[in-house]
C-alpha cells in the first residue's frame, strides 16, 4: 500500500481549555479525493485545518509524505506550502491589499525568479478559469461575499497545488458560479489532485468524494466509501441527516 499523502494520528485540538477534537487518526490517499461530513459545530472544519497545517495538534501528529508538519524545517513548511492550497469558508482575503496584490503576493513568495509579465500571465489566466471577470485593482470589500470567493478559489490554484484544502467551497455562490468551481474541482481530480474539502451539499459529498469520514462531537464516527453510500440507502439517509444539523 502507498504511503498516504496526509495523515493524522491520534490527534486532538484544544481552544481556550475546550477540546474541540479528539483522537483522530484517518490517512488521505494521494490522487483521491475526501469529504469530511458531519452536524455543525462537530470539529470537520477543524479537522481540516489541522490537516492543513493551520492548527498545531495539542496531541498527536500531523504527517505530510510521511514527515510531521509541527516539525518541519522552513524549506520543507514552505514545500508544503507550495503544494497544498486552502479555500476558506470565510474566503480569508486579505482586507489591505487589492485582489491583483492578494494573487501576486503566492506568486512572489513561491516563485521569486518569475518575471512580473509570467505573474501577470498566471494571473489572468486563473482568474478566467474561475470566471471572474471584473476589475482587480479594488479591495475585497468591494466584492459580494460569492465573488469574494471566486477571488478565494483562484488565489488557491495560482500555485497549480496538487493538494486542496477546500472548506464550503460553494457556500455564497450563485449556481452559475458554483457550477463553474465544480467543474474546476472535477479538472482537478481527473489530473490526479488530493482533494480534502467540508460540505454540507450531498451531491457534491456523493459525486466527488471516493471516502467519506463522519466527524461527529469532535470524534471520527466513521469512515465509508462513495460505493457503500450508493448501495445502501441507510447510510445515504444517514449523511443527509448529519449534514443538515
Amino acid at each position: 500500500m502507498a504511503e498516504p499523502i496526509i495523515e493524522l494520528k491520534g490527534v486532538s485540538f484544544s481552544a481556550q481549555n475546550v477540546e474541540v477534537v479528539r483522537d483522530i487518526s484517518m490517512q488521505v490517499e494521494e490522487g483521491k479525493s475526501l469529504a469530511l461530513v458531519g452536524p455543525s459545530g462537530g470539529g470537520k472544519s477543524t479537522v481540516l485545518k489541522l490537516a492543513a497545517g493551520l492548527l498545531v495538534p495539542t496531541a498527536g501528529e500531523v504527517l505530510f509524505r510521511g514527515k510531521n508538519i509541527a516539525a518541519m524545517t522552513r524549506g520543507q513548511n514552505l514545500a508544503f506550502r507550495r503544494e497544498g492550497a486552502v479555500v476558506f469558508q470565510d474566503s480569508a482575503l486579505w482586507s489591505n491589499q487589492d485582489l491583483y496584490q492578494c494573487l501576486e503576493l503566492p506568486l512572489k513568495i513561491h516563485f521569486p525568479k518569475m518575471s512580473r509579465e509570467d505573474r501577470n500571465g498566471r494571473i489572468t489566466e486563473t482568474l478566467k478559469d474561475v470566471g471572474y471577470t471584473k476589475n482587480i485593482h479594488i479591495r475585497p470589500a468591494m466584492l459580494s461575499a460569492g465573488e469574494q470567493k471566486l477571488i478565494a478559489f483562484a488565489r488557491s490554484m495560482i500555485l497549480k497545488p496538487g493538494l486542496l484544502f477546500l472548506d464550503e467551497w460553494t457556500e455564497s455562490l450563485d449556481d452559475d458560479a458554483a457550477d463553474r468551481l465544480i467543474g474546476l474541482v472535477k479538472k482537478q481530480q481527473a489530473e490526479k489532485r488530493t482533494i480534502i474539502f467540508v460540505s454540507h451539499d450531498f451531491r457534491i459529498i456523493k459525486n466527488f468524494a471516493d471516502k467519506i469520514t463522519m466527524i461527529m462531537g469532535g470524534k471520527l464516527y466513521r469512515t465509508i466509501t462513495r460505493d457503500e453510500i450508493a448501495e445502501d440507502e441507510n447510510l445515504s439517509r444517514m449523511i443527509k441527516k448529519g449534514i443538515a444539523l
